[in-house]
């Protein structure tokens, strides 16, 4: 069972997308994120050195033309914890009802 863990690294959307679709792939091409994401390359770069850095992402360059992106064990449990503690938020949630439309 996956414990519930918010992680501020992880939360801002940028970032959420990003781990997101890396989450359902082994490996996931710098322009394919880019493309999903609408983002320029710089604005990915940005977000995938971060997510390296923290340990959550791993960054394949070894081929300038090819830059691939995965997620580490640590960066996929994250996730997880993440989207465990998003769900438990949602939970808690009392959304009334909505109102018939009076005619």
């Amino acid at each position: 069972m996956t414990t519930p863990r918010f992680d501020e690294l992880i939360h801002p959307s940028t970032r959420l997308s990003i781990v997101s679709l890396l989450a359902a792939a082994d490996w996931a091409e710098f322009g394919y994120l880019r493309d999903q994401l609408a983002l320029s390359d710089s604005a990915l770069s940005k977000q995938l050195s971060t997510l390296e850095q923290a340990g959550y992402v791993t960054v394949d360059r070894s081929d300038r033309r090819r830059v691939r992106a995965r997620l580490t064990g640590d960066g996929r449990t994250a996730f997880r914890g993440h989207v465990a503690a998003l769900q438990a938020i949602v939970a808690t949630a009392h959304i009334p009802a909505p109102s018939p439309i009076s005619e």
